[in-house]
């Protein structure tokens, strides 16, 4: 019977040939990655995941594990005999793009030993052969940019929301400082600010009639329709460009009244968009 509630994706194939790009894809793709694991290893790192409800693991197994490599094909064999989909990524290059590879890195090949890197490739061509021969994907990734790689992995493993931006709004103080991390920050001190109505000070932009005074001056519906048509503008470059988080930062004086009720608004459009959107109040609380 087929366990549908894991998948399990292999990552292979020669050194040099891009997997920790994969790697690194995947992980963004929202895989949990392992790199460099023994083969025999994976059937009891599947079923602890699968535990504590992981159901999309992604695998690096190639010949850094040395004579444990050649277990791999009882691990995948046992896995698959207990329901688990398993889809092969094998990625390789050429001879001379591999060598320009490991030169730039200065780092030998697993296999090489104090051999040339050209006898390294071919020890590790003949030890991948079968596996090569058994994948369900085989990308040559001597012309690929780092950037056209990920994007041939995003079309293979990602899902619907690969399609869009992974958004981070976070409200913040002008006083406290402004996120070093941010990839866009939006002032909106010129909206008229609630610490100067009594009965707003006490209260926090999460409150309903904080909020609500913010949110029904018409400057604020304004600017929270140029933020949205701004991400809307930016996403599909970033998202060729191998960018799939971005983090959106929404500026007070404070970081208590109005970052806080626009941050929360932002997110609830952004959403309504299909922008997989979290939300941070950075500053909330602090005096």
């Amino acid at each position: 019977m087929t366990d549908a509630s894991i998948e399990l994706a292999l990552i292979t194939g020669l050194s040099g040939s891009g997997k920790r790009t994969a790697a690194h894809t995947m992980e963004d793709l929202g895989w949990y990655v392992v790199d460099n694991l023994p083969p025999e290893m994976m059937p009891a790192l599947t079923e602890t995941l699968k535990r504590f409800g992981v159901s999309r693991i992604a695998v690096v197994a190639d010949v850094r594990t040395r004579e444990q490599f050649e277990r791999l094909p009882a691990a995948l064999t046992l896995l698959r005999s207990e329901g688990v989909p398993i889809t092969t990524l094998f990625l390789e290059a050429s001879d001379d793009v591999i060598v320009q590879r490991q030169e730039s890195n200065r780092r030998p090949l697993p296999l090489q030993g104090g051999d040339r890197l050209l006898e390294g490739i071919q020890r590790e061509r003949r030890l991948l052969a079968e596996l090569r021969a058994k994948a369900d994907i085989v990308v040559d990734t001597s012309r690929l940019s780092a950037r056209q790689l990920t994007q041939r992995i995003v079309n293979h493993f990602g899902d619907d929301a690969a399609d869009k931006l992974k958004i981070s709004v976070i409200s913040f103080g002008f006083k406290n400082g402004s996120p070093i991390d941010a990839d866009m920050i939006f002032d909106v001190r010129f909206l008229p600010n609630p610490f100067w109505i009594p009965e707003l000070r006490p209260k926090s932009g999460l409150s309903r009639d904080v909020a609500q005074y913010v949110l029904k001056q018409p400057a604020a519906q304004l600017f929270q329709d140029h933020m949205v048509n701004l991400i809307d503008t930016v996403s599909p470059g970033y998202l060729a460009e191998g960018k799939r988080q971005v983090t959106v930062a929404i500026g007070c004086t404070g970081g208590k009244h109005r970052s806080t009720s626009m941050g929360e608004e932002l997110a609830v459009r952004l959403k309504a968009k299909g922008y997989p959107t979290t939300i941070l109040h950075r500053d909330l609380g602090k005096e």
